[in-house]
């Protein structure tokens, strides 16, 4: 079988006088949270030729020269009469530039944001190439394409655009919809086998803007009818339409209802601190949290205030520019000196590329205001790693839980009752489970926890099941694919282990310091001190409340102490381990 190229270019004809072109990378491109699944990404273009021609969205950096040798060996590049921006980012500079030189009539099509984002990327781009179009604007392009476009803005894409096609009935999402998966599958047939990658999707880049994604699908509703949607990453949203568009509601109501709600303020130059706030949004909302997110270069202070009244702790990220925080977020911060009570829980990150003085000024300003810290300030120099990007998730999940500290801690000062273990709770709390030690490590990231929620799932293959906290930092590494060792302990010989792993640990911290393990036959970290041990592959995982069951099949085993017992875990309740 031939193995694919690291990255090419995939083209095909999808409606009447459109098609479709593909950048693909079989690889992992960049270090953001929502590529962690490492199963590739496309980035999808599209264009329709009536009369006139239209390019919708042009890839990033990664892909120019891939894109534009495709794209001229079909079309007529210097013929181009729009091009149609479903967001404008730094990422997509290059491309852009290179596109105003080959085809010097084309316009620049998109939303009012995106057009100040444009002229700031592209100082010496005539203004007349660039067409803002709004909500109730349209462009024909003949041959009966009427286009619609409908500004559908986050924080993090505050320029975002949909665009509908009256002839085909096609929707262009751009971000929405989307999937980081890569294959020769152009449209979702059988489109089940991307569930997995559409909900992690969603999780990472669409969670932390719930409110507005709400906001945004109701827009999208007074449309016509949608043959299928034209997203920007993964496979055309054609037969699992309906059920996609159904659950991007239910999963943003879903967080909109957590009980705990936190403000992440942030702006960002070159994309590196979105990046890092995605990552903390990430680990935030697998903790339960609904997460505010407010790019501060868009919002106004009045939006700023009432996401602060309402949060329950905040996060204030920045890049250092010229040595300073930008305008925006110094006035954020400005409103958080002077409006928001210190009992609140703070958190601080951000980029440079040299000295990084605007994160000493937020940290510095908070500290003599008197704020306690989530976690420490987080400091990231250029590009953030693959490693750094999961210590910023972890760091999320750990503000989330030091904010449910401070709300039992309050409880008990108010002297409110805990409640005893109903009968039920008392009986759940007998169901009996070995104890073991999950251990995986992939890349430059590993990870462990302690489990005793593991149950044997079935014969042929031999499988099992563990049930994972969702804030748990191992949940990452636990999706279809990856594999993990289950150490099993033994009876009289468990507590050490189970002290060193139920420990909190530091974001980023090494999990198996001090601990004597050796690398198992799939590489997964087999402690040497358990009594037997089982390497996994994850099959499948299926949501369950405030845990992920996942499930897996022991592709390896061995007992390593035949003559110890099994320690099990007898609990009081079932309402904590």
């Amino acid at each position: 079988m031939e193995t694919p190229r690291e990255r090419d270019a995939q083209f095909l004809p999808i409606a009447a006088d459109t098609s479709i072109l593909r950048s693909r990378s079989w690889g992992r491109l960049r270090f953001e949270i929502e590529y962690a699944l490492q199963r590739g990404t496309t980035a999808n273009s599209y264009v329709i030729q009536g009369k006139k021609t239209a390019l919708f969205d042009p890839p990033g950096e990664s892909f120019s020269e891939i894109f534009l040798e495709a794209f001229q060996t079909r079309f007529d590049i210097t013929a181009l009469d729009f091009i149609i921006l479903g967001h404008v980012n730094p990422n997509r500079a290059k491309t852009l530039e290179r596109l105003v030189e080959l085809a010097p009539k084309a316009a620049m099509i998109c939303s009012n944001p995106a057009a100040v984002s444009l002229r700031a990327l592209l100082p010496d781009l005539p203004e007349s190439r660039i067409k803002v179009m709004r909500g109730d604007s349209t462009l024909n392009l003949g041959k009966g394409h009427r286009l619609i476009f409908t500004p559908i803005p986050t924080p993090r894409w505050p320029g975002a655009l949909a665009t509908y096609d009256t002839k085909t009935q096609v929707l262009y999402t751009d971000k929405l919809f989307g999937a980081h998966v890569c294959g020769d599958q152009i449209f979702d047939e059988g489109w089940t086998v991307y569930s997995e990658d559409r909900r992690y999707y969603f999780d990472c880049l669409m969670a932390p803007h719930a409110r507005q994604v709400a906001t945004v699908l109701d827009k999208l509703t007074s449309l016509p009818p949608v043959e299928f949607y034209a997203t920007g990453h993964g496979p055309i949203v054609r037969y699992g339409l309906q059920e996609l568009t159904q659950s991007y509601q239910t999963w943003s109501e879903n967080q909109r209802k957590q009980a705990v709600t936190v403000a992440l303020l942030y702006a960002s130059a070159y994309g590196n601190t979105a990046a890092i706030a995605q990552a903390l949004a990430r680990g935030m909302t697998k903790a339960g949290a609904q997460v505010e997110a407010v790019n501060c270069e868009v919002a106004s202070p009045e939006e700023v205030q009432a996401i602060l009244d309402r949060s329950a702790g905040f996060v204030i990220g920045s890049p250092t520019l010229g040595g300073h925080a930008p305008t925006q977020v110094q006035t954020a911060l400005g409103i958080i000196l002077s409006e928001v009570p210190n009992t609140k829980l703070a958190g601080v990150f951000g980029s440079f590329g040299w000295s990084g003085e605007a994160i000493d000024l937020l940290d510095g300003k908070l500290r003599n205001a008197g704020f306690q810290f989530g976690f420490e300030p987080i400091r990231v120099k250029f590009t953030p790693t693959e490693a750094v990007m999961k210590t910023c998730e972890e760091a999320g999940t750990d503000f989330i839980q030091a904010i449910a500290k401070q709300a039992k801690k309050a409880a008990r000062k108010a002297k409110k009752p805990i409640q005893p273990a109903t009968s039920t709770e008392q009986a759940i709390g007998r169901l009996v489970g070995a104890m073991c030690v999950l251990t995986t490590t992939r890349s430059e990231v590993s990870s462990a926890m302690l489990a005793s929620w593991v149950s044997q799932a079935t014969f042929s293959p031999p499988g099992l099941t563990v049930a994972v906290a969702k804030e748990r930092a191992v949940e990452s590494l636990l999706y279809k694919g990856n594999t993990f060792a289950l150490n099993i302990l033994g009876e009289g010989k468990q507590f050490h282990l189970m002290k060193h792993f139920l420990k909190p640990f530091a974001p980023g911290q090494d999990r198996f310091e001090g601990v004597d393990w050796e690398p198992g036959s799939s590489g997964q970290p087999v402690l040497k001190d358990a009594i037997a041990v089982l390497e996994c592959t994850v099959k499948n995982r299926m949501e369950c409340g405030d845990h992920w069951l996942v499930y897996a099949t022991a592709e390896a085993g061995s007992v390593l102490d035949g003559d110890s017992v099994t320690a099990v875990h007898h609990r009081k309740s079932g309402t904590h381990y």
